[in-house]
């Protein structure tokens, strides 16, 4: 792929059939270097998440090809795109899908634990991403309900990047959180960018948040524009 993370050709996808087919996704083209950071942005309804879910392989398309980390994710079986996520992509939302009876250092494990990892140095993999995001010692044993939303965020970010993936997925990751707070995500997801050479694939409505990358596609009405 050379040094491509992501690339997408001519992909479309379409909800309903017929006259009533709508497309979320319309004749998008693009490209993510290795270590990129690159911020999709544009008002609800524009195919931002449509988009983020066909790079995850949570969603196939009706046109076009999706392909992510060197692997076209239509000549993959469900057990193969499952392996690929699971490897190679990290995931952080607007919600924090956090397991609430889990605690934080629980939510940051248990990844690795499908891939084999033994769960004593699961908890030492986990216990040092905890401390590259800033979750301190003490909170570790808590569960998610105990904690601000920005020390949530964190845990999602941290479980996110346990597994050590090649491409940050991030879907509207500050939209729960007030400016200050989310502020300091994004400088996290920028540093960690920066420091690992990680790719990050983002998208959201906020200008502001769009700022922190490297380059911007602007979407509307499912088309990229910009």
């Amino acid at each position: 792929m050379n040094g491509l993370a992501i690339a997408l050709r001519h992909v479309s996808r379409y909800y309903g059939s017929g006259d009533q087919a709508v497309a979320a996704v319309h004749d998008v083209s693009f490209e993510v270097t290795a270590g990129e950071f690159v911020c999709v942005v544009g008002p609800s309804g524009s195919g931002k998440s449509t988009l983020l879910n066909l790079v995850a392989g949570l969603d196939a398309p009706d046109h076009g090809q999706v392909m992510v980390a060197g692997a076209e994710l239509a000549q993959l079986d469900d057990d193969a795109r499952s392996d690929l996520r699971l490897r190679a992509l990290g995931f952080v939302f607007q919600a924090f899908h956090l397991f609430p009876t889990f605690t934080v250092e629980e939510n940051v494990a248990w990844p690795l634990e499908f891939q084999g990892v033994r769960w004593a140095h699961a908890r030492l993999r986990a216990a040092d991403i905890l401390e590259q995001v800033g979750i301190p010692r003490a909170a570790r044993a808590r569960r998610p309900a105990e904690l601000s939303g920005g020390e949530q965020q964190r845990v999602a970010l941290a479980r996110a990047l346990v597994a050590e993936p090649e491409v940050l997925l991030a879907d509207e990751p500050t939209g729960n959180l007030d400016t200050r707070t989310g502020e300091t995500i994004l400088d996290l997801v920028r540093d960690l960018n920066t420091s690992r050479r990680l790719t990050v694939l983002m998208v959201t409505h906020s200008p502001h948040a769009a700022a922190y990358a490297h380059r911007t596609i602007e979407m509307r009405d499912g088309r990229v524009v910009q």
